[in-house]
């Protein structure tokens, strides 16, 4: 086992994420009605779906971003979903999730390697020198490493999605969660991010991917679910679902989903 797995590695239990009958509502409007799931420890659950179906708000109930109405979400043993999280439970699961968002959200006044050790240092508590090299180890990890002093408006969309990406690797935990991590780039762009994302799932890394990169999809993830207005339509093994649908409403989105990346 390489030494790059190793930083993410951890005892296999029944399911690393479980949620059950989330419903989640934006004043009247219902974005999650009754959704179930889980993702098994060294999965990758890709969530695909139109927009507006409900993909990004589970993902950031997943990660405590949104609180649910009802239902329940157990992250390892930590049930994240209870009305009042401690401040110590709270802090547990910022440190056992990574999230890496469409917008790539890095501080523009920070070098790479500072916007990389900042979170460890302040949330983690190691030491200034050992964040360094936890950063430029990473960064090597992602094809970055010649790029630590460099401030992110000096890199390409894909390289600074990479930076992104190696910066919540640097806080080691045991589930990434994806929200359309390519969306923003320029599609000769995309490849080298989910070049990345492949790397990660082939070393065991637990992860939940919101993406439209079907091919992706099918040939990085183990299982797929498919949202509709909130609902889960269909859910299964990524090559038999994505390749034999059995929803009319599947069927018409790949359809669309093809002809759009033949444009």
């Amino acid at each position: 086992m390489s030494a790059f797995s190793i930083a993410f590695y951890f005892t296999p239990m029944k399911h690393a994420i479980q949620f059950d009958n989330l419903e989640k509502s934006f004043g009247s409007l219902p974005v999650l009605q009754g959704i179930s799931g889980y993702v098994d420890a060294g999965e990758v659950l890709s969530i695909i779906g139109s927009s507006g179906c409900g993909k990004s708000t589970l993902l950031r109930c997943l990660n405590r971003l949104e609180t649910v109405d009802r239902g329940k979400i157990v992250i390892s043993d930590l049930e994240i979903s209870k009305p009042q999280l401690s401040s110590r439970e709270l802090k547990e699961v910022r440190s056992r999730i990574g999230m890496v968002f469409q917008q790539f959200n890095l501080f523009p006044h920070l070098s790479v390697l500072e916007n990389l050790t900042l979170a460890p240092q302040q949330v983690l508590k190691i030491s200034r020198s050992e964040s360094k090299e936890r950063a430029k180890y990473y960064l090597q990890e992602v094809g970055l490493a010649d790029k630590a002093e460099m401030y992110p408006e000096q890199l390409s969309g894909g390289q600074r999605q990479r930076v992104a990406i190696a910066r919540s690797l640097c806080m080691e935990p045991q589930i990434m969660l994806f929200d359309e991590p390519t969306s923003a780039l320029d599609p000769e762009l995309v490849g080298e991010v989910l070049a990345v994302m492949r790397r990660l799932a082939e070393e065991g890394m637990t992860m939940v991917v919101v993406t439209h990169e079907i091919q992706f999809a099918r040939d990085v993830a183990n299982r797929v679910m498919f949202l509709d207005q909130g609902r889960v339509v269909e859910e299964g093994l990524a090559r038999e679902v994505l390749t034999n649908p059995n929803s009319d409403r599947l069927h018409t989105f790949l359809s669309r989903m093809r002809q759009a990346q033949m444009i």
